[in-house]
């Protein structure tokens, strides 16, 4: 997928765990890991919102794209 989430580098940042980061944002463990581990297929506005209010940061931290591999075409 071309979206890349970097959560897992603003967690180590800011030395939080995923658990106190579901607490905090208001959802359950198991949707930040499906967020984290870029298996989701959307993201909401307010969730994202959240994530950066408790994580300091801009969706930009979170979030970016990368070009796919145009491997043989």
């Amino acid at each position: 997928m071309p979206i890349a989430v970097d959560i897992d580098v603003m967690l180590a940042k800011r030395k939080m765990s995923v658990g106190e980061l579901a607490d905090r944002v208001g959802i359950t463990p198991a949707n930040l890991a499906v967020l984290k581990n870029g298996r989701a297929k959307a993201v909401r506005f307010t969730t994202l919102a959240a994530l950066c209010e408790v994580l300091e940061c801009q969706p930009g931290d979170l979030l970016r794209w990368e070009a796919e591999d145009a491997a043989g075409g």
